[in-house]
């Protein structure tokens, strides 16, 4: 008997015996696939399974990468045929102890317990971190970062951070380090005799255990002017931009309180491996009053080379400058800054500072209540490589800087790249995003904008959003399969908070945003403050006041 035969056969035994509608699949000797049915009404099908993503995603620091491009490239499940509210909306919310001011990181696949898991972490004010299965919402596991007596700080007289500062900045992970992978955070305490501490902690990423006999008690000096020494002093500060790792060193940039004094603009660095400081500038020594180091959440960028990029806010900046072009005191107020890293020295290699700083600075239009973004390289028209990094701040402008000649300071003119003049009227306190030679910025009271990106030189508005956000804007992320599928993905700051996902073609069009729902099913929770929305393995995560919300396909 042949094998089809034998199938038959065995297909209409399984229906006499009771079996009901049998579905037999075998293969021809040429190997193409054949199919024999029986004679049954057919039987209701089964749900379809989740989607599930062709390659696993790890989101290990602030906006995916070091250039700080938002881009997730490798998600194969949300599309925008697939991302609308039939199909897409929140599956479940996972409550923690204090505000999620810092970005949600993840890692795919982690072995904890002797199972697998796609593990979603979360850091909160409250000075505390949780790994979560960000499939069922179950708690892995939770660890309190203060020590016996400490508090979360107090908001230190400043509404910006309130009502209390535990972890503000995005941590940032490294999959590879100790035995199991290793996440570095900050947290800010106080103790009962009332001395603050900003500490740096290493936790295995599978327990929350510390590592490397930390935490270790962040502290610096630095030269000032006149011969004197300027001291790090930890109640002064916290640390709102996201950590950087580069090359084994662990980079902290530091903010005010407002813009209570005295406070400096300090960068600290620290040794990855063993915790200990070796590092440290002050980009306002000569004075007491800034610049502090803002970006809303957005975490200093590097490049292939080692270097450090970030954006000052106001503060001192001396328009008297050296022989090598420097601000005579080297204040750098309002400024792009090229750093170098640790192992060279951490200095400053080159910046740009506009032409009208001290009048911004004296009105309060910090550069740096934006964050930077690194552009992918570019050709020019002439066909010259570019290297260029973005910012923008207060003042509405758009800014463009050579990273290999930024322009330093001119009184009579800038010298910049490229400044595209009142392109943001509502001014920037949020980063930007990148994809498909676009950037994407949301400025506070108008609309999400996109911008191309052309032979090296940013053009007009190309679309934009229906929706008008209010303060502080919208940080938005990009997740797309390599060059397809865009989507574009901006947090509302209202109550209830708004998640909006958008064709990263044409961000008139919407495709899905969570009040569209009948009943509020997708509504997640009151806005929060400088909140990007991450992209994972299917899953939007966006942190709110007390927890952070899981967006999916229902």
């Amino acid at each position: 008997m042949t094998r089809i035969a034998v199938l038959v056969a065995l297909s209409l035994w399984l229906i006499a015996c009771g079996g009901g509608a049998v579905q037999v699949t075998g293969a021809t000797h040429s190997g193409a696939p054949t199919s024999v049915t029986a004679p049954s009404p057919p039987a209701p099908a089964p749900p379809s399974p989740a989607a599930q993503p062709t390659s696993r995603t790890d989101v290990t620091t602030y906006k995916n990468d070091l250039s700080r491009s938002g881009q997730n490239l490798s998600e194969s499940v949300l599309t925008p045929a697939n991302v609308g509210s039939s199909s897409f909306g929140l599956l479940r919310t996972l409550p923690v102890d204090g505000r999620v001011d810092a970005q949600p990181l993840y890692l795919s696949q982690l072995t904890i317990g002797g199972g697998r898991s796609n593990v979603v972490f979360v850091a909160t004010e409250h000075d505390s971190v949780y790994a979560f299965d960000s499939d069922s919402g179950k708690v892995l596991w939770h660890v309190s970062l203060l020590p016996t007596g400490e508090t979360p700080s107090d908001n230190r007289g400043c509404t910006q951070v309130t009502p209390e500062i535990g972890v503000t900045a995005t941590p940032v992970i490294d999959r590879s380090a100790g035995a199991h992978g290793t996440l570095y955070v900050v947290a800010m305490s106080v103790d009962a005799q009332s001395n603050y501490h900003q500490r740096l902690h290493a936790l295995d990423v599978t327990t929350g255990a510390e590592l490397l006999n930390g935490p270790t008690e962040v502290a610096a000096s630095y030269p000032s002017t006149g011969n004197a020494t300027s001291a790090f002093d930890a109640k002064s500060y916290e640390e709102r931009a996201a950590l950087l790792l580069l090359n084994g060193t662990i980079y902290t940039s530091w903010a005010s309180h407002c813009d209570i004094t005295p406070y400096g603009g300090w960068i600290i660095s620290f040794s990855q491996t063993t915790l200990a400081r070796n590092g440290a500038l002050n980009l306002g020594p000569s004075g007491s009053s800034g610049p502090a180091l803002w970006m809303s959440g957005g975490g200093p960028a590097a490049d292939s080379s080692g270097n450090i990029y970030l954006l000052s806010a106001n503060g001192p900046f001396e328009t008297t400058l050296d022989a090598n072009g420097f601000p005579s005191n080297r204040d750098f107020g309002n400024s792009f800054l090229k750093i170098s890293n640790a192992s060279a020295g951490v200095t400053v290699l080159d910046y740009f500072t506009m032409s009208n700083e001290v009048a911004e600075s004296n009105a309060d239009l910090d550069l740096g209540s934006g964050g930077e973004m690194l552009l992918p390289d570019v050709k020019d028209s002439s066909g010259t490589v570019r290297h260029l990094m973005v910012g923008a701040g207060k003042d509405g402008n758009i800014y463009l800087v050579d990273r290999d000649s930024m322009g330093k300071f001119s009184a009579t003119a800038n010298d910049n790249y490229q400044t595209l003049n009142g392109a943001l009227p509502g001014g920037i306190w949020s980063t930007p995003a990148y994809f498909n030679s676009t950037l994407y910025y949301g400025e506070v009271s108008g609309s999400l904008k996109a911008f191309t990106l052309a032979n090296a030189k940013l053009t007009g508005v190309q679309s934009q959003s229906a929706t008008q956000f209010n303060y502080p804007g919208t940080a938005p992320s990009v997740s797309a399969n390599g060059t397809l599928n865009g989507i574009i993905w901006a947090h509302e700051n209202t109550s209830p908070a708004v998640l909006h996902a958008y064709d990263a073609a044409n961000l008139a069009h919407e495709l899905y945003n969570s009040n569209q729902a009948s009943g509020g099913r997708d509504q997640f929770g009151a806005g929060n403050k400088f909140i990007t929305p991450m992209v994972a393995d299917g899953k939007v995560f966006v942190g709110t006041t007390n927890a952070v919300a899981v967006f999916g396909l229902r």
